[in-house]
């Protein structure tokens, strides 16, 4: 029981940080002058100066940033880290199941030595700073809370959960939809790892997520999430420094499509998070291209420091008290099955030695945090790519406990 409570807690440390409620409808102050003036100040130090810049249909910015000057190197743990290669047994150039994705618009390249990000506004930045100030850093919350609910809003889990075991990666094919949510709901789906004692447990988690308040739109982004329990130190895609970009072609809060249809075309994105080299570093792909890495110093007195223990797949959603929550995944029960459920199949573990191989049965377990909203389905036949998945998700329609 312990292990799975562990499970769980895995992927609630690392969700915690895309929780985000609108502040005028909360009745959250406005920001006076003075933290205005300190937001504008935090900006500039979050957006580099850019080599080239590149503005997109949906009103993005998207800068071309130098490598060796991006905002990671601003952590105090990182003063003097030098950018580590791209290995090979992370980042693999594979073909995919259902085709090709268009990332960025054409026209849009950012020259060798740099790194493409996208630039973050005031916008999200008052809404990561809203994380903080809501408490959700950290696993004291989550160890003695027993529902889904906080004085804000709710949140709901469909997940796959794995371990203990001791391993040093993860992956999993994550089928792409884009749910519909209100402008202060949450919907996302995950591949998640951690580690660590409950005063040193660390996560990472990367996927899809809508969330019109962070993205301001309501199309699919991706994204990556970090913490470390009993501090503040972690955040979601770029926002604060500690993940180091090597991709000068994806980057992080970039809108993924096509998207899948219901009873039609599917189309799905294949993540990996493993763990890489002397340095002990956590390196994330996307479709085969190594993003970039989590340096090992980040964690060294974290779980994540060697190893990792649990992982999870699956997908979470968020939503004010007073309002319904959102579409998981498709909006559909996992019992509908292929075209119509959403999944996350050809799921893998990655031994400390390198080998990648399927999760044992007896190590795997569904975790819903309310039925009666979400579903989770393990799936394990005998051919590829179901030898181990997950079917998740259902409709809006939840409201409190």
């Amino acid at each position: 029981m312990t292990s799975f409570k562990n499970c769980v807690l895995l992927i609630l440390l690392t969700i915690a940080l895309i929780i985000v409620v609108d502040a005028a409808k909360e009745g959250r102050a406005i920001p006076s002058e003075e933290e205005k003036k300190e937001l504008k100040k935090q900006l500039k130090a979050i957006n580099k100066p850019a080599i080239k810049s590149f503005k997109t249909e949906h009103s993005e910015i998207f800068d071309c940033i130098d490598i060796h000057k991006q905002l990671a190197f601003d952590h105090p743990l990182l003063k003097n880290h030098s950018v580590q290669l791209k290995p090979t047994t992370v980042g693999n150039n594979i073909s995919e199941r259902f085709g090709p994705f268009q990332l960025m618009q054409e026209g849009i390249s950012c020259p060798d030595g740099t790194v493409i990000v996208k630039r973050i506004t005031m916008q999200n930045l008052m809404h990561a700073q809203r994380l903080k100030s809501m408490g959700l850093f950290g696993s004291r919350h989550f160890l003695t809370e027993r529902n889904n609910t906080d004085s804000n809003g709710q949140s709901y889990l469909a997940e796959l959960c794995f371990g203990p075991r001791n391993f040093s990666g993860a992956e999993g094919y994550l089928n792409l939809w884009e749910p519909q949510v209100s402008q202060d709901q949450v919907s996302l789906a995950f591949l998640a790892v951690g580690g660590g004692s409950k005063e040193n447990f660390a996560s990472i988690a990367v996927g899809w997520m809508v969330n019109p308040s962070l993205y301001q739109n309501d199309h699919v982004h991706l994204y990556v999430s970090w913490t470390m329990n009993g501090s503040n130190r972690g955040c979601y895609d770029l926002t604060c420094p500690g993940f180091v970009q090597v991709s000068k072609n994806i980057p992080l809060g970039v809108i993924l499509k096509p998207i899948s249809i219901y009873d039609g075309s599917q189309y799905e994105i294949r993540l990996k998070l493993q763990l890489y080299g002397t340095n002990r570093d956590w390196w994330f792909s996307f479709k085969g291209e190594s993003i970039g890495y989590w340096p090992g110093a980040l964690f060294k007195d974290q779980g994540l420091a060697n190893r990792a223990k649990y992982a999870s797949w699956g997908g979470q959603t968020y939503s004010r008290n007073t309002e319904k929550t959102p579409i998981m995944g498709s909006g559909h029960w996992p019992s509908e099955g292929l075209y119509k459920a959403a999944y996350v199949n050809s799921l893998k573990v990655i031994g400390n030695k390198g080998t990648v191989m399927d999760p044992g049965l007896k190590d795997l377990k569904v975790y819903e945090s309310n039925p009666n909203c979400y579903k989770a389905i393990l799936v394990h036949e005998d051919k590829v790519p179901w030898l181990r998945a997950v079917y998740y998700g259902g409709p809006a329609g939840c409201i409190g406990q």
